[in-house]
């Protein structure tokens, strides 16, 4: 291959129903004045790359791949009920990838300090080998930082930043987590150690109680046990709580974002001084940010009408949070990219081994503590 081309994974919906993963070469980029050329040397698979990747309407139990290496094309057939959503992006050969870290290899006459540098950045198209990307979206890591560390730099971390400061804008004092056992679960827990906020983390198994206590975390109630419910109620009487953040979507059957609800009025009503026919008088709001859960979501309203149940999403609070803020935010990451926000990956993968059935199927899991990681020139 030629050293000015550049691989890049592609995306593509097509008229028969049908996303084909497959792998372009293409000239590689030429950055501008303002800009930088990334060799792009790790990016994670996040569960929204796999909106894009994979769609979650894709039917993975019939995957079929044609020709190898870089001519192989994966073909995966889309659930026939959710055809219509992805009919906007039918025929577009789509780049995936929200983040990654690599070292800048070449720069515009304006950023020309920063070739050498080690840079995490959230630009899409990170599945590539070569990314051009305009210098002030780089984030700079300090010395000695590699770039597999470099690669989950924004959307765990900053996700866990922005659910704290969620709850200073919206004046609340602790916070709830659900799938808390994940890699952003456990940086939440030292960022709440590190600011003293209380936290209560949701898990689904009693290995990731272990896991979580290990690190410190006070309060960490388990779905499969019997005593989930008293043991979530407990947990909001002590943190007072009235803000949690559900990465399912649905959980335990659907009710999970509503049994949050349910348990926060419960914990209201202990401390109540009177009664009201409405329900506690205290605002209770759960964020669904995920969709670990695809099931729906099944509200038994036993929580009064003082509540909210609705999406969050990292990019529009960001706006609310202001530049200000995140960009302290972004340093801190830098600063802490290998102690409070250090990621861990099950395995590193090719671009190539993107495109084989089996692997698909692993990283489509989304399983707690099985996070791949992209090597484009591996």
């Amino acid at each position: 291959m030629s050293e000015n081309s550049a691989r890049e994974l592609r995306s593509t919906f097509t008229e028969e129903g049908v996303i084909e993963l497959s792998i372009v070469t293409q000239a590689r980029p030429v950055p501008g004045d303002d800009e930088v050329l990334l060799k792009v040397e790790a990016s994670p698979i996040n569960p929204s790359d796999l909106a894009l990747l994979i769609s979650f309407a894709a039917n993975l139990e019939s995957l079929s791949t044609s020709g190898s290496g870089d001519q192989a094309v994966t073909s995966i057939p889309i659930h026939p009920a959710m055809m219509g959503a992805l009919k906007p992006r039918t025929g577009q050969s789509m780049p995936a990838g929200n983040e990654g870290g690599g070292v800048v290899i070449e720069a515009g006459v304006n950023a020309q300090h920063l070739i050498g540098k080690t840079v995490g950045v959230a630009g899409g198209a990170m599945y590539s080998e070569y990314r051009c990307l305009p210098a002030q979206s780089c984030l700079v890591m300090n010395e000695g930082t590699t770039s597999t560390e470099a690669a989950s730099s924004f959307v765990n971390p900053l996700t866990a930043l922005a659910f704290v400061e969620t709850m200073r804008l919206e004046n609340h004092s602790a916070i709830l987590n659900t799938a808390a056992a994940s890699n952003l679960g456990q940086m939440l827990v030292k960022i709440c150690q590190e600011d003293s906020v209380p936290l209560i983390n949701v898990v689904r198994k009693p290995e990731q109680v272990a896991v979580l206590k290990q690190l410190g975390a006070d309060y960490v109630c388990d779905t499969s046990a019997d005593s989930f419910m008293n043991d979530l109620v407990e947990a909001l009487v002590a943190t007072g709580a009235t803000l949690g953040f559900d990465a399912t979507g649905g959980g335990n059957d659907g009710k999970l974002p509503g049994q949050i609800l349910a348990a926060m009025e419960i914990a209201a009503n202990k401390t109540a001084t009177e009664y009201s026919r409405y329900g506690s008088d205290i605002y209770k709001q759960v964020y669904i940010y995920g969709g670990l859960d695809m099931s729906p979501t099944i509200l038994n309203r036993s929580f009064g009408l003082q509540w909210g149940l609705g999406g969050w999403l990292l990019t529009p609070m960001i706006g609310r949070i202001g530049m200000e803020k995140f960009q302290q935010m972004r340093e801190r990451v830098a600063r802490d990219i290998s102690t409070t926000f250090a990621s861990h990956y099950t395995q590193a993968i090719s671009l190539e081994d993107m495109l084989q059935p089996e692997i698909i199927r692993q990283y489509a899991k989304q399983a707690t503590g099985e996070k791949y990681l992209v090597k484009p020139h591996q």
